[in-house]
């Protein structure tokens, strides 16, 4: 898999996570499906501020990604041959967390969606 589309299915997950992040920032009731399932219907205020500050750092780390890979923001591109390593080691312990969350539901959906994050970031920052 090449940089290119590497970075391209990164945007695309990153995306529906952030997606996701703002519906349950505007009250979707999918509380169950993230946050280790400890709040299951609507998120209280306070989990609704932290997937709007995740929404916006799943952003940040798009960004990062496609300037690293060429596709966008090629002003970014020196700094992001550092700031890359640091979305490889957050989508690392993504993985981690959805695969020892208590929430089946985030194992079910998010394990794949974040290891495969953590794949095509790898990808990126080697420019395999």
């Amino acid at each position: 898999m090449s940089s290119v589309v590497a970075a391209h299915v990164f945007a695309v997950l990153v995306g529906a996570a952030i997606l996701f992040q703002l519906a349950l920032a505007s009250g979707v009731p999918w509380g169950k499906l993230a946050w280790g399932g400890k709040f299951p219907g609507q998120l209280p205020v306070h989990m609704r501020v932290a997937s709007v500050a995740s929404a916006l750092l799943l952003l940040g780390f798009g960004m990062v990604v496609a300037a690293r890979a060429g596709i966008a923001l090629s002003h970014w591109q020196p700094v992001s041959q550092v700031l890359v390593w640091v979305v490889v080691a957050y989508s690392a312990l993504g993985v981690i967390a959805n695969a020892v969350t208590p929430s089946a539901w985030e194992r079910i959906i998010w394990l794949p969606v974040t290891t495969l994050l953590l794949a095509s970031s790898i990808v990126v920052a080697t420019g395999l």
